[in-house]
């Protein structure tokens, strides 16, 4: 009866990780890449650039594309600005520009995004209804641009490509 009520609860568990795997990889359907890179002791120095490959097998699709920042409450200013570089497989600049993340309430100070205790993730969009030139492998590399070096209080920075999803009216 011992090696019965073992095995039951082996087949359990293995049921239970089988159902959560399937419930996470189902709520991202039009992901194509996500990942993230953790900031060593949350200083995020200007000669660290994340940088983010992926691969693009479908060019006839629209992408969006997102920053992914992680940071505590006691990131010292409401905004971040990052300049981004989209780079080809040949290690050549696409695309490039200089975006402002809002991550607090100017006036109230209130944290955006969301929270749990004193962390905040932030999914904010980098590049709207983009079309990736051709198949291949692209770079995305992300440089913090503020006149701090380093930046305090930025735990991760990562990048999702996600295939947009047009809604018909």
């Amino acid at each position: 009866m011992d090696l019965f009520r073992r095995l039951a609860a082996k087949t359990s568990a293995y049921f239970l990780f089988l159902s959560l795997l399937v419930m996470v990889g189902s709520c991202d359907s039009n992901s194509v890449y996500k990942d993230h890179e953790d900031i060593e002791d949350g200083q995020w120095y200007v000669k660290n650039e994340p940088a983010f490959t992926f691969e693009i097998t479908d060019t006839t699709q629209t992408y969006n594309v997102y920053y992914l920042v992680r940071n505590s409450i006691a990131y010292p200013y409401y905004n971040l600005y990052v300049k981004r570089f989209l780079l080809n497989d040949k290690n050549k600049i696409i695309n490039e520009a200089l975006n402002e993340l809002i991550l607090m309430d100017e006036k109230s100070g209130k944290p955006l995004g969301d929270g749990l205790g004193d962390l905040f993730d932030h999914k904010v969009l980098a590049l709207k209804s983009y079309r990736f030139p051709r198949k291949g492998k692209y770079t995305f590399k992300i440089r913090q641009y503020m006149r701090q070096d380093p930046l305090p209080e930025i735990l991760s920075m990562g990048v999702s490509v996600e295939i947009e999803v047009i809604n018909p009216k």
